[in-house]
């Protein structure tokens, strides 16, 4: 019998890892178990049933955030008791942490079940934050190397280069070890901003500092934009740009999630990262198997229809060996687009938050 398709599932999911061999990133589908992580790959539009690998858990250590590679902020690192690293990347922060979060449980709980003491680094108690020298802090964070990464941001139908958001901030500063907690680098943060070594940048943040109180000042969040101060000026001051793409890319993120999308002339699936904004309303999508930035398309979902599709046979239009769970959107030019979703409920989520803006 096969034990592994009876043992418990803690987790189950896309992520984006890099190859060992060639250094590519692919989607794959990731299964957490107790003490080990199996992933499978997507053939067209269907899960292989045999696993393409596996990840023992035992001994393992994990960085949450791992930030070392430029473009790609939502990765974690997972390194096994033998030294082999194995690099994973999520669809968003929150899930990257959950993921995090959940694999730290395992790791933990087999290293109690073995007997032994201690948890893994991410969670280790106490603080840093007495004592700290807020100049030495910035020079790290400004160091052209190994300094937080600054790049181009849409707020409010704008583009503004050279900044980084809320989130990246905080990201960088668990990273470099300088906070332990995403709650101590969010006070640190706001120390380097009360002292004028950070400032705010669009209406998002400004508005956070002129109406919260000093200990939520900065915000933890992927939409507030900050820059260093206007006299560091070495590496590009703040310049905002407006644009048609940066009007498309301005709405607020409703949802974001890995899903599966069939191309409109070869009829092949791939995975692609999904991002649906309102205020403009529009629904992108991206190569998770590369680092830019740019969306590879994406339409406004004003008219648009969008319908669950059945499982049973394969409806027309719909090629390929599919896993189920579809849905359709025929936009406004009547062009239609053929989705699968991991699972019935989330494709359920994305259908009604998608109704929601059209």
């Amino acid at each position: 019998m096969d034990t592994e398709k009876i043992i418990t599932i803690l987790r189950e999911g896309f992520l984006v890892k890099r190859g060992h061999v060639v250094h590519n990133w692919k989607a794959r589908w990731f299964v957490l178990t107790p003490d080990k992580m199996l992933y499978y790959k997507y053939e067209g539009g269907k899960r292989d049933s045999c696993q393409r690998g596996k990840i023992l858990l035992k001994d393992c250590v994990i960085t949450c955030p791992f930030l070392e590679y430029e473009n790609r902020p939502l990765v974690l690192k997972l390194q096994t008791k033998h030294g082999v690293d194995h690099f994973l990347e999520a669809c968003s922060r929150e899930e990257r942490d959950e993921w995090a979060a959940d694999i730290i449980a395992a790791i933990n709980k087999l290293r109690a079940t073995d007997g032994g003491k201690g948890t893994n680094q991410q969670d280790t108690a106490g603080s840093k934050l007495h004592n700290i020298n807020l100049s030495k802090v910035l020079d790290s964070m400004y160091d052209v190397h190994s300094g937080i990464k600054m790049s181009n941001h849409v707020e409010q139908g704008s583009t503004y280069s050279n900044c980084f958001s809320g989130s990246a901030v905080v990201d960088w500063l668990v990273f470099m070890q300088l906070a332990l907690t995403r709650m101590e680098a969010v006070t640190l943060a706001s120390a380097l901003l009360e002292e004028g070594f950070l400032r705010t940048v669009g209406l998002r943040s400004v508005e956070a500092l002129r109406t919260a109180g000093l200990s939520e000042q900065f915000l933890d969040d992927s939409t507030a934009l900050y820059s260093f101060a206007d006299s560091l000026k070495k590496r590009g001051s703040v310049k905002a740009e407006t644009s048609l793409s940066a009007v498309e890319l301005s709405g607020k993120v409703v949802k974001r999630g890995y899903l599966l999308k069939q191309g409109h002339r070869r009829k092949n699936w791939k995975v692609r990262l999904f991002v649906l904004r309102s205020e403009p309303a529009f629904l992108h999508y991206y190569d998770p198997t590369k680092d830019d930035i740019s969306p590879v398309g994406g339409f406004p979902l004003r008219s648009c229809l969008v319908s669950s599709l059945d499982d049973n046979g394969v409806p027309s239009g719909v090629k390929g060996n599919i896993q189920g769970n579809l849905f359709k959107i025929i936009t406004q030019s009547d062009t239609r687009y053929f989705i699968q979703a991991p699972t019935h409920q989330e494709k359920m989520e994305w259908i009604d938050a998608i109704r929601e803006q059209t």
